[in-house]
């Protein structure tokens, strides 16, 4: 039966141009003919999936696992429009689900060597979670810390001890002499060892009792060590042949294993699983045209993933599909010839070779790079928020500060970021030329000699004029970038603020930082014990408050000079 909708099933609004206004470009090049290959998410596309968030949003179950959701909105041979509609991975625990688009081919080939596998896992993981829970352990923790507790009322008796007798030796050396001195000072010495020869018994017996139970956690670990090695072996050579058995279809009407089209030998686990390559793959095999996909997460947040927010092909499993899975479809050209006009309402020429790709369209590589300081030893420029950094880990996160200076200056070759702004933060980034200058600047950001000044405008309105937030900080590695307030593993992070002004329903206020932790001000705006006000526009902080961007922005930076030796204050003007 074929998984396809009507487009009343998801919106009753009518457009007369499915093409209008593209957000996003889901693109690659054709393996054949390396022609750049495009599929637009516009405006239309996800309207559609706001449709779909609806229908999610009425029903728990898919609140239960965060995951990306998908639609793609396709024109039938009769020329009729239906929309397809996918999820990544598993849904609740199950593959096929009725009204979504199946899996891609080829699991049931690897079916029974899959389920073998997975059993081999699960053992595992419960023989991890049984020597991880060792008994031994708990044990082994409670003797240490009551030896320790032994040792250190020892050490504070003897303290004691050598104090009294420091004193009766000044008073036998003022009151005493000769032989009878000597024996005196003996009896004082002999006490002295007598201490020592206790600490060691104490010592040895702790040790005796300990290293039975250490070598029984140590064997566990070695266990542990080994079955985690072994679980990841299986895993990979699981991929491998999962990967092997998946067949891709593009519209040529080709076919391909998901092996035989990633770039190297190691695919990331879940390739072939996301929404596009299930949503084109489906749409070729049952010769259906894409006019526009839209792609967006549902469910808890995951690092930077939040609810009902819309997200491109993923770097390391989706992207290298792309060429292939579009191969066949035609392209068309008003709207790759108008990809501009499109994106940044006819404001950009065509694009050049000067011109860099991101994720929201095609910028050229000076834009919004206002450089505020230059000489030969460091380069300070204005960041706008919407922009990395330095280029991430993935293909769609290589547009950066760091990546437009490289094409941009000729010289470019030692150039280093010495420090960061989150991607929605604007204001000053400072980058270094060489690398004894970027040492030196990155030692006085480590000892706290660079002030920072940031402002920003909260979604709402704080009690107190100034003062100092002192939380600490740990991020999740499960759940990164999200940090959160963590007495225990979390490291010290202070700042100071001082609120600015009362513009109507949010104050806009200073922040000093006197420690650097990512997302320092965001989490101590935000958190209860902060100002307990997130940040306008901070939606993976909890800020519900319409906005276009992240309301924070790195005002002021002073230094020393590395080359110099002068103090050098460098200030931009707050773009909100």
């Amino acid at each position: 039966m074929l998984e396809l909708h009507t487009l009343l099933d998801f919106t009753d609004c009518h457009w007369e141009s499915i093409d209008s206004r593209p957000n996003y470009w889901y693109e690659g090049r054709c393996p054949q003919s390396g022609e750049l290959l495009r599929l637009p998410r516009t405006r239309m596309s996800e309207d559609l999936a706001r449709g779909l968030m609806q229908y999610l949003a009425v029903d728990d179950s898919y609140d239960r696992e965060g995951k990306m959701y998908g639609i793609l909105l396709v024109e039938m041979p009769s020329g009729e429009q239906g929309i397809l509609k996918a999820f990544s991975g598993l849904l609740n625990g199950c593959s096929i689900v009725e009204g979504w688009v199946p899996p891609i081919p080829g699991r049931d080939r690897v079916a029974f060597e899959e389920a073998r596998t997975l059993t081999q896992l699960e053992l595992m993981k419960q023989e991890l979670i049984a020597l991880n829970q060792l008994p031994h352990r708990q044990e082994y923790a409670a003797l240490f810390r009551e030896f320790e507790a032994q040792l250190q009322l020892l050490s504070d008796r003897h303290r004691n001890c050598k104090l009294q007798r420091d004193e009766k030796r000044q008073l036998l050396c003022q009151t005493l002499a000769g032989e009878t001195l000597e024996i005196a000072l003996e009896q004082l010495n002999q006490e002295s060892r007598l201490e020592k020869i206790e600490r060691r018994q104490l010592k040895r017996q702790r040790d005796e009792t300990l290293q039975p139970l250490k070598q029984l956690i140590e064997a566990a670990d070695r266990r542990m060590r080994a079955l985690k090695q072994r679980r990841k072996e299986l895993s990979r050579e699981l991929q491998t042949q999962m990967h092997a058995a998946y067949t891709l279809v593009n519209f040529l009407g080709k076919s391909r294993s998901l092996s035989s089209l990633m770039p190297t030998n190691s695919i990331p686990t879940g390739t072939g699983d996301c929404c596009a390559p299930k949503l084109l793959h489906y749409a070729a095999v049952h010769n259906l045209k894409p006019l526009a996909m839209a792609e967006f997460w549902w469910g808890p947040p995951s690092g930077d993933k939040i609810q009902g927010e819309f997200y491109g092909a993923c770097g390391d499993r989706c992207q290298p599909l792309m060429g292939f899975l579009l191969s066949g479809l035609a392209q068309n050209p008003t709207v790759s010839n108008n990809i501009n006009e499109d994106l940044t309402g006819g404001l950009e020429s065509p694009p050049t070779s000067n011109n860099v790709y991101c994720a929201t369209g095609i910028l050229p590589v000076t834009q919004m790079l206002p450089i505020i300081y230059e000489d030969k030893w460091l380069i300070a420029v204005n960041k706008p928020s919407g922009l990395l950094s330095v280029p991430g880990r993935y293909l769609e996160n290589q547009d950066s500060v760091f990546s437009r200076l490289r094409n941009l200056l000729p010289d470019s070759w030692g150039l280093t970021a010495v420090h960061r702004l989150d991607w929605e933060t604007s204001g000053i980034l400072l980058l270094a030329r060489d690398k004894e200058t970027s040492s030196q600047l990155r030692q006085q950001f480590e000892t706290k000699q660079v002030h920072k000044v940031y402002e920003a405008l909260i979604s709402g309105t704080v009690k107190i004029d100034a003062g100092t937030i002192d939380l600490p900080l740990w991020g999740d590695p499960e759940n990164r970038p999200y940090q959160q307030v963590n007495w225990e593993c979390g490291k010290p992070s202070v700042t100071r603020f001082q609120v600015m002004a009362r513009e109507g329903k949010y104050d806009r206020v200073e922040f000093l930082p006197l420690t650097g932790r990512t997302h320092q001000l965001r989490v101590h705006a935000a958190d209860v014990r902060g100002l307990g006000i997130p940040i306008l526009g901070d939606r993976l902080y909890g800020c519900r408050a319409a906005a276009k961007r992240l309301h924070l922005h790195a005002r002021e930076l002073s230094f020393e000079h590395p080359q110099l030796g002068e103090r050098l204050y460098l200030q931009t003007e707050t773009p909100f």
